[in-house]
Order: structure tokens, then sequence, then C-alpha cells
């Protein structure tokens, strides 16, 4: 299920928008949730993991600009949609890699055509997969869905997006079958998905759906540098 954001300090634009979205989503059969924030602050604070965000540029207090600046900080690869009355701020967009820009009133045509490229992108970064089974029942998981896996004895459980699956599997096994997917082993019981890691310190990782995961005191140092090469490689 594809999970949008729409921000926008005036109500009635921000439902119109969010209704127009759902409608054109809905022609294309695509399942979605959409969330409305009335102010930057509002979105910041959501611990939904967004696909995409409509985002209006002049808001009061923190204006749109500001709020993607903020969140560009801890989601480096989220689809960022700006919305303006003016053209004015298109190329203060590209320093937050903005995906779109729409300018109000936006045009229905417009509005198709930025969410057909975004769903052709958001395809196209869910293509690597993994397959798990238990008692004959078998789940495909896209990794970009997967915040972290947990070991517990035997079972090992994948938890993601939407829901959790617990399965059986070693840890070492799933570790070089996600070798140079992003994924980090920070403790030797939790494996986790790096795109996810909203902080840390020096004894958790903090992920972006709230969880806190432990971090091995010995891991530490390997796991700060390989976020660091993690968000490089992401252009942050």
């Amino acid at each position: 299920m594809l999970s949008i954001a729409v921000c926008d300090d005036n109500i009635r634009e921000c439902c119109g928008m969010a209704e127009r979205i759902r409608k054109i989503l809905e022609r294309r059969n695509v399942s979605c949730l959409i969330r409305q924030f009335g102010s930057g602050r509002e979105l910041l604070h959501a611990v939904e993991d967004f696909d995409i965000i409509f985002l209006d540029i002049i808001m009061c207090e923190l204006d749109g600009m500001e709020t993607a600046q903020m969140f560009r900080q801890r989601s480096y690869d989220k689809l960022l949609v700006f919305m303006s009355s003016s053209r004015a701020y298109v190329f203060d967009a590209y320093d937050v890699e903005a995906f779109g820009y729409l300018v109000k009133p936006v045009r229905d045509d417009k509005l198709e055509k930025v969410l057909g490229r975004a769903l052709a992108k958001i395809e196209s970064k869910r293509e690597d997969f993994i397959l798990v089974s238990r008692d004959r029942q078998k789940r495909k998981w896209f990794l970009d869905d997967i915040y972290y896996f947990e070991i517990r004895g035997r079972e090992m459980e994948v938890h993601g997006r939407e829901d959790s699956f617990t399965y059986y599997e070693q840890m070492g096994t799933l570790e070089k079958q996600l070798a140079d997917k992003g994924f980090f082993r920070c403790h030797k019981s939790y494996l986790i998905n790096l795109k996810h890691v909203d902080g840390y310190n020096r004894q958790e990782v903090v992920m972006d759906n709230g969880a806190r995961i432990w971090i091995a005191k010995r891991r530490y140092e390997e796991f700060c540098a390989e976020i660091l090469r993690f968000m490089r490689s992401r252009g942050v």
C-alpha cells in the first residue's frame, strides 16, 4: 500500500489535494493511505514512513522549504513534491532534491503526470525482495519495506512497514544474503535496514517506525562508518 502525506496550512486546499490524489490512484487501481497535515511541524512529528510527500511551500511558522530541509536530515530517499502559487522557489527545490514542483492552481494533468512518475520510481526501487516461508506459507518481502530482522532462538522475525512475519532462518545466512543491500548487523540479534534509520547514539538505533534497536559496543564504530557510506551513496 502506498503511503502519502499532504501538507498545506490551507485546510480546504489540503483536503482537496488529498481527494484528487485518491481519485487518480483509484483509477490506476493503486491502494493508498493518505494523511493530511496543517503544518510542517505536524508532518515532522508523524511516525509514518511516507512514500510521497506533497508539501506546500508558503506556510506560516515553518515554511515548506525549511520543513523539507529538516525532513531530508532523516529521510534520504523519499519523494518530495512541492506545491506553490509562485515559481520563485523552483531552484531552491533542487537543494532538497525535490521530485516535482506543482504550481497552484494545480492542473489535473500535471498532478496525474507527477503521480505516474512517482509510481514508476517507487516500483523500480522495489525490485529487490526476499522470499520467506513457514508452515507452507510463503511471503514476498520487498527490501524497501523492511525495517529490521530480529532473531529469537531459532526463529527470525522480519518487521515490515505493514506487519511482521516469523520464520526459521540463521542470522549469519541472512546477513550474507543481504550483503551490499543496505542492511547492517548492529547487534548479534538484529539486522537493520539503514534507509530506515531515524537517529542513533552509542547504545541504540532509532528506526523510522519508532523501534529502538541495541548497538553492540564493538559494532558502534563500524556502524558509524557504514551509515556515513550509505548516506553518501544516496547523495546526502
